[in-house]
């Protein structure tokens, strides 16, 4: 029962999920099982500061309303605290835990802090009801330390050609793979990455997973690459204003990752999302991924009070080629449609000044279908009034985006907090079509179905909420303009 005071605070996220209160940072052990989605949580259940981490959990049945459940695991004296990690449903009793039926086993990084240096290893624990208790297994570690202080975030799949567990951990600057039969017993594969990609930092959360490659909008089935790995890393300081989040897109046999170009591509061109892990054992072969919204570079100077730490909308993941070449295709997952109510919709007119919405919301979902030229530019004012606004521009000249949170509310509460950042489009369409979902304090743009997302904290005051979209010097052809209220999940 949520206490009548909680999720109503200022700046409270609405229709995203946070723990009640206290300290929350990287999702862990995703899964699904008999009808819930399962979402475990870095977690201090004693302060709005990290501190000793905790899983903590909660269960959804439509990914969108979460019932909150007790911490599921808890630091110990010998291993240390439960650093991220992911979980699995053991179908075939590989582990020996279920006498021969099935159940859970989260695959996590404990840390042990030692006066000689942190300890991380890996551990296994497993759950015979469903998630709502765990047994840590009593021959942890299974992987021991092979001497490298950063050795984290196992994350775990079955391997249906080779017929073993694999496992892809963050090692420092670069991922280690390994396989097993029984989640135990661990074998070293191989290495990846040392010298490619972004390496800003630490490597840490990494997520390994197939995805069929769609062309011109259809499935493409009748060649060799009809299906494609995505190896996603955060890299800790690779961003402008701390973390940054990559993706190689490449081949896995069970047991090495190459990828098809040396180079990386960014998941976001915000500075607020990390620590990404999908769902595993997924209906429908449906790949739905989140990640933390905050950054490490500022995450408890947040102006949030009572609560630290919120996750990003699910979102459903498609690899699509673009006009750049094969890109990672991220959307709003489509059971978020259940809590939209219609607020103002327009259609089919010409853009000469400027459209002027009044708005008391500050939970919604605004779309925009606008045709466009190389001499188009406007400008998409949210969160208006007087001299308040997040702004997102547009020059068709050079097909940039810039977006501008110099006067979005309350931005001095830490000075990496990147203020203006600019986007390259990736699409040379006249049809430009921008998505973004505003919640209290978030904003997560997708420009073009998903090609591009932008995901950024942003702190206004309450009762600046006016949405302005102006002309800049030119006439735009507005197709549509939508904006849809999103109901509170509390």
């Amino acid at each position: 029962m949520i206490a009548n005071n909680l999720y109503k605070e200022k700046y409270r996220l609405q229709y995203h999920f946070s723990p009640e209160k206290n300290w929350s940072n990287d999702p862990n052990g995703m899964v699904y099982y008999q009808g819930e989605y399962h979402l475990f949580y870095q977690y201090n259940p004693a302060d709005v500061v990290w501190g000793p981490m905790h899983w903590g959990h909660a269960v959804s049945k439509d990914l969108i309303h979460w019932d909150h459940l007790p911490v599921a695991l808890e630091p110990d004296a010998e291993l240390g605290m439960i650093f991220s990690g992911s979980a699995v449903v053991d179908k075939n009793d590989t582990t020996g835990f279920f006498d021969g039926g099935e159940g859970l086993v989260a695959v996590y990084t404990t840390h042990l802090e030692r006066e000689e240096g942190p300890l991380q290893q890996q551990a296994i624990a497993y759950s015979k009801d469903s998630g709502r208790s765990w047994i840590k297994y009593e021959g942890n570690p299974v992987i021991r330390n092979y001497g490298v202080e950063d050795f984290r975030d196992p994350k775990v799949f079955w391997h249906q050609e080779t017929e073993k567990w694999v496992m892809v951990i963050a090692c420092y600057d670069r991922v280690r793979f390994y396989n097993s039969p029984d989640l135990k017993k661990w074998k070293y594969l191989s290495e990846f990455g040392s010298e490619l990609g972004s390496h800003g930092g630490v490597w840490e959360c990494p997520d390994l997973f197939k995805l069929p490659v769609e062309k011109k909008n259809k499935i493409e089935a009748s060649n060799n690459e009809k299906e494609k790995w995505i190896l996603q890393i955060g890299d800790q300081q690779g961003g402008e204003a701390g973390v940054s989040t990559q993706y190689f897109i490449g081949e896995f046999d069970g047991m090495r990752f190459k990828a098809n170009e040396e180079k990386s591509y960014k998941v976001d061109f915000g500075q607020d999302l990390y620590a990404l892990q999908s769902w595993s054992n997924m209906p429908d072969q449906r790949r739905i991924w989140l990640g933390w919204m905050n950054n490490i570079a500022y995450a408890e100077d947040i102006p949030t009070d009572g609560w630290k730490g919120m996750m990003s909308i699910p979102r459903e993941l498609s690899l699509k080629e673009t006009e750049a070449g094969l890109r990672l295709i991220q959307k709003p997952v489509k059971e978020l449609k259940q809590l939209k109510e219609e607020f103002y919709h327009q259609e089919n007119f010409l853009l000469k000044d400027k459209l002027s919405i009044p708005c008391d919301l500050q939970s919604y979902h605004l779309k925009a279908q606008l045709e466009i030229s190389d001499e188009s530019s406007f400008s998409l004012a949210l969160h208006k009034k007087d001299e308040q606004q997040s702004l997102l521009n547009y020059d068709g000249k050079t097909n940039t985006f810039t977006l501008d949170l110099s006067k979005t509310g309350l931005v001095n509460f830490n000075h990496n907090y990147l203020k203006q950042k600019k986007i390259n489009r990736i699409s040379s369409s006249n049809n430009l079509i921008v998505d973004i979902l505003v919640d209290q304090s978030s904003l997560e743009i997708f420009i073009d179905e998903g090609e591009i997302s932008i995901t950024d904290l942003v702190f206004p005051e309450e009762k600046s909420n006016e949405i302005e979209l102006i002309a800049n010097k030119s006439e735009i052809k507005i197709n549509s303009f939508n904006v849809l209220k999103i109901n509170s999940i509390w």
